[in-house]
């Protein structure tokens, strides 16, 4: 049974991928060191992931039932790539199925229970099935549907009856005397309370019919309670066994069993997603992960999901156990290009944020990385945008962050950046001179605002024409989020997008905006020397 694939059993040996950026991350946090660590979803995972949905199309086995899909590139100890896959829970009931990895360990320990219990379920569900459609309901209804319009037919011509009664005693009292008034007044109260009467067997009537209905269908909406009940215990206790056997392993060797991992309880079906599946496998079997990708396929009214559409991991099932199971892998590194007792400058990857966002899936930064690697709190003293490569000044104390902080405040900090600009500039050299306002209805977006934008100064230098692109040198004299990327794009700047910046006009696909800041020059605020750092352009 093969279980390593070659990637040749999904793309072509000549299969090119035009960008090398990660569409999303699996991350989670160490238990142990409390680094966010991360495995991509890259644009070859996808590919593969393409590749397994176009097989599954063509066999039959896989259209019967929707559910997640996962494929893990792996590199095995010597070097070579190879793909292994998975599917959650079962497929067509089955749970070992040729080609795919096997389960988690510890379903063969409770198989027997997990069929007896499962066989309980079944019987329990069909009879709360049969509970539920008890004939009784619906006589009940149609009764009850049937007494109410009966009841409805009899209260207007009661109400017409008494207005007619209110008629005539008033006619009566104007052209009748003693005897004879009597008589009729008499006659008309008669006529009222045989109405009442009529009313009152009619509901009683409908009472010695719908009691013992509703009585039977009380007694079987009470069964359905306990039958859910029970089915809920029995779930409980199959999830519970199934979580002591389930043992997962991560890539420091560490084996711990579900409800150790998760001592709180987790939903049913935990540890039977095809990322734990698949990094547990990788981890029992020496192969190092080096990229993630899980689709759904199949039906998608079970949980809302797409055909064919990538999927992160689950938050209830999978993201809580990432964080183990991805321990071991090495985290994430930083190139760090100086580094003194004061402060520590790093030649920053396109793609990698500056500093932590908001939110739980963009915690990954150089500063959550440095922070870890460090073990003491640091401080960014400048920023350079998420997709911007380049050197990015840290300060390792709040004195040092000050007196860098406000060498740039008073632009003293001499920048270069190295850009490629999507067309071919016809000027050599110039100044761009352009304020710059953040529209608060459209963040992070910049744009040129004569009124009320602020000062914003670019020198810009061509270094060289290719093709269609041109080679620039710029050095912002004032520091504005985007200043570069405005001025570059802006029809009243150089009225060409930097190569990748989708923001501001570039619309094509490209492995990351190429934009790098190459070039610092500062005073060192304690050693009273001149730094000039200088880092090589990627592009």
């Amino acid at each position: 049974m093969i279980l390593l694939h070659p990637l040749s059993d999904f793309i072509e040996s000549n299969f090119i991928i035009y960008s090398a950026q990660p569409n999303y991350y699996y991350e989670g946090k160490c238990p142990q060191t409390g680094e966010i660590l991360r495995l991509p979803r890259t644009p070859l995972a996808e590919a593969i992931a393409d590749s397994l949905m176009q097989q599954l199309e063509q066999d039959h086995l896989y259209s019967h039932e929707g559910k997640m899909y996962g494929i893990l590139l792996v590199e095995l100890p010597n070097g070579e790539q190879r793909v292994i896959k998975a599917f959650s829970g079962l497929l067509n009931g089955n749970s070992m199925v040729t080609g795919w990895v096997l389960p988690i360990p510890g379903r063969e320990e409770v198989a027997l229970l997990e069929t007896q219990i499962l066989a309980k379920l079944a019987a329990i569900k069909q009879e709360i099935i049969t509970l539920e459609q008890i004939p009784e309901k619906a006589e009940y209804k149609t009764l009850s549907v049937e007494y109410t319009q009966q009841l409805q037919t009899m209260s207007l011509h009661h109400d017409h009856s008494k207005q007619q009664r209110h008629k005539q005693r008033q006619e009566f009292y104007q052209t009748l005397t003693d005897e004879s008034l009597t008589t009729a007044l008499e006659k008309l109260e008669a006529e009222s309370r045989q109405q009442g009467i009529d009313r009152r067997n009619l509901k009683r009537h409908q009472n010695e019919i719908l009691q013992p209905l509703q009585q039977i269908i009380t007694s079987a909406d009470r069964k359905i309670t306990e039958l859910k009940q029970q089915r809920k215990q029995l779930s409980r206790q199959l999830q519970t066994e199934m979580h002591a056997a389930y043992s997962l392993t991560n890539f420091q060797g560490q084996s711990l069993s579900l409800q150790q991992l998760l001592p709180e309880g987790t939903p049913t079906g935990t540890g039977e997603c095809c990322a734990p599946k698949l990094l547990n496998y990788a981890a029992t079997h020496q192969l190092k992960p080096l990229a993630m990708a899980e689709f759904w396929w199949g039906d998608s009214a079970v949980e809302n999901k797409v055909s064919g559409e990538f999927y992160g991991a689950c938050l209830e099932r999978c993201q809580p156990l990432m964080g183990f199971l991805l321990s071991g892998l090495k985290p994430n590194q930083v190139e760090i290009i100086h580094e003194d007792e004061w402060l520590i400058a790093v030649n920053k990857s396109s793609g990698l944020l500056s500093v932590p966002g908001r939110y739980f899936h963009n915690q990954d930064s150089v500063i959550s990385r440095l922070c870890h690697l460090y073990n003491q709190e640091i401080i960014a003293v400048h920023r350079l945008d998420q997709d911007t490569s380049g050197i990015l000044l840290i300060a390792k104390d709040p004195i040092t962050h000050s007196q860098l902080s406000q060498q740039f405040q008073q632009r003293q900090i001499h920048k270069v950046y190295e850009a490629l600009l999507t067309g071919s500039l016809a000027i050599n050299e110039g100044e761009i001179n352009l304020p710059l306002w953040g529209n608060p209805d459209h963040r992070p977006y910049q744009e040129v605002d004569l009124s009320r934008g602020k000062p914003s100064l670019t020198h810009f230098r061509v270094m060289n024409r290719e093709g269609d692109y041109t080679r620039v040198e710029f050095v912002p004299l004032t520091g504005r989020t985007h200043q570069l990327r405005v001025h570059a794009a802006d029809t009243r700047g150089l009225g060409m997008a930097i190569l990748g910046d989708k923001l501001y006009g570039y619309h094509s696909d490209t492995d990351r905006l190429y934009l790098h800041a190459r070039e610092l020059r500062f005073q060192h605020p304690h050693v009273e020397k001149i730094f000039h750092l200088q880092v090589k352009t990627p592009f």
